[in-house]
């Protein structure tokens, strides 16, 4: 069972610190082409992250727009507060 306001919040933390990750790790890959750890940390969290989207939008709705994102065919509209980037 879903906690609506609670799942809400805690999945958008995880992207955003799942992001920031991923931030950090292609900053360092452009130094470090090379490194073959931080490249499969990099894909790894990429995976994490995909998942972490699928899950959101699944529950809540699209979580990007300009087609980052499709459309719910089960009636989720833009017009739907909060998006993710109001939060």
């Amino acid at each position: 069972m879903w906690n609506m306001k609670a799942d809400y919040y805690r999945l958008l933390e995880e992207l955003q610190a799942i992001d920031f990750v991923l931030v950090e790790l292609n900053l360092y890959l452009d130094t470090h082409p090379g490194d073959p750890q931080a490249t499969q940390q990099y894909n790894k969290y990429c995976r994490i992250r995909d998942q972490l989207k699928k899950q959101y939008e699944a529950h809540f709705g699209p979580l990007q727009h300009f087609g980052r994102s499709c459309m719910d065919p089960r009636g989720q509209h833009w017009n739907e507060p909060p998006w993710p980037w109001q939060v």
